[in-house]
C-alpha cells in the first residue's frame, strides 16, 4: 500500500510538473528573447480556462472548446504584445513590469464582469472520464494521464520547432543578438508578437487542462505564476530543456512534500508539532530547492546557450 501511494503521488507530481512546464516554456521564451518579465502570464492561464469552458458550452463539443480556447488565448496574447507592451521596449525594465502588473488587475476584473466571481468547473467528456489500472491495486485517473501525455508531446514539439525549424533558428538568434537579426532584414517586431502569442497559447493550454481539476475563478493564475518563476530559475532562463526538467522537479518535490512530509515528521517529533510544522515546511520545499540551485548553479541547471 505504501509503494502504491508513493507511485500515485509521484504521477501527480509529474502531472503538476507538465502543467508548470507549459507555462514556464512560454514565459522563459519571452524572458530569454524579449528580455521582458511578464507578470500577466498567469492571467493568460486564467483566460485560457474561461475561454475553453465558454467555447465548449457554446459548441457542445469539448474538443471544439479546446481549439477555440487555444486560438482565443493566442489572439489575446498577440493583442497584449501589440497594444500594451510594444511601446515599452525602449524604456526601463520597470515600465513593462508595472504594465503587466496592471494587466493582472485588468483581466481579473474583466473576467469577474463577464463570468462573475463564482468558481466554474469544466465538465469532462465521457471518453476522458474513468480510471486506468497501472499497477495491481493502483487505479489512476485517465484524465491526469492524458495531461502527462499532452505535456510530453508539447515538449517534444517545442524541441523540434526550436532546434530544427527556421522559426526556431530565428528565435535562438534573436535571443543571442537581436540587433544583428534585425540588421539581416528580419522583422523583429513581428517575431516578438509571434513569440509572445505562442507563449500565451501555452499558458492557455495549461489553463484549459487545469479547468477540470481545479476551480476556475478570477485570480487563479497568480499562485501558479509564483511556482512558474521558481521553475525558470531552477531550469535556467531561456532554456526549454531547463523548463521541462525544472518543472518536473518542482512538481514532484511539491507534491511528495505535501503528501509525505507531515507523516515523516510525525515519526520523529510529537504529532502536534508535526501537524503545525509539516504543512509550512512542505510549502517551503520548492523555495529551499531554488535557493540550493542558485547557490550551486546561479544560471540554473540548463542555462540557455548565448
Amino acid at each position: 500500500m505504501g509503494f502504491i501511494l508513493f507511485f500515485e503521488q509521484l504521477l501527480n507530481g509529474v502531472q503538476l510538473g507538465v502543467m508548470l512546464f507549459l507555462m514556464a516554456a512560454g514565459l522563459t521564451l519571452v524572458l530569454g528573447i524579449m528580455n521582458l518579465v511578464n507578470l500577466a502570464h498567469g492571467s493568460l492561464y486564467m483566460v485560457g480556462a474561461y475561454l475553453t469552458i465558454s467555447a465548449a458550452q457554446w459548441t457542445g463539443s469539448y474538443l471544439a472548446g479546446l481549439v477555440l480556447g487555444l486560438a482565443g488565448t493566442l489572439l489575446v496574447g498577440m493583442a497584449i504584445e501589440v497594444v500594451a507592451l510594444r511601446p515599452l521596449y525602449s524604456r526601463d525594465h520597470l515600465d513593462p513590469v508595472l504594465a503587466t502588473f496592471g494587466l493582472i488587475l485588468f483581466f481579473n476584473e474583466l473576467v469577474a464582469m463577464v463570468w462573475g466571481r463564482a468558481s466554474l468547473f469544466a465538465a469532462l467528456p465521457s471518453w476522458l472520464q474513468g480510471h486506468v489500472e497501472l499497477l495491481p491495486g493502483s487505479i489512476y485517473p485517465l484524465y491526469r494521464l492524458a495531461i502527462i501525455g499532452v505535456g510530453l508531446a508539447v515538449a517534444a514539439l517545442l524541441w523540434y520547432v526550436v532546434t530544427r525549424t527556421r522559426l526556431g533558428m530565428l528565435i535562438r538568434a534573436g535571443a543571442s543578438n537581436r540587433t544583428m537579426v534585425a540588421a539581416l532584414g528580419i522583422n523583429i517586431q513581428l517575431m516578438y508578437t509571434v513569440v509572445f502569442g505562442f507563449g500565451a497559447a501555452l499558458a492557455g493550454l495549461a489553463g484549459m487542462m487545469a479547468g477540470p481539476i481545479y476551480s476556475v475563478q478570477p485570480g487563479m493564475g497568480e499562485l501558479i505564476l509564483i511556482q512558474v518563476f521558481v521553475v525558470i530559475v531552477i531550469g535556467g532562463i531561456g532554456s526549454i530543456r531547463g523548463a521541462l526538467v525544472g518543472a518536473v522537479i518542482v512538481g514532484t518535490v511539491d507534491t511528495l512534500g505535501r503528501a509525505f512530509l507531515k507523516p515523516l515528521l510525525g515519526s520523529m517529533i510529537s504529532p502536534t508539532a508535526a501537524e503545525a510544522a509539516g504543512p509550512a515546511l512542505a510549502s517551503m520545499l520548492i523555495y529551499l530547492l531554488m535557493a540550493l540551485v542558485l547557490a550551486l548553479r546561479p544560471s540554473g541547471l540548463f542555462p540557455a546557450r548565448g
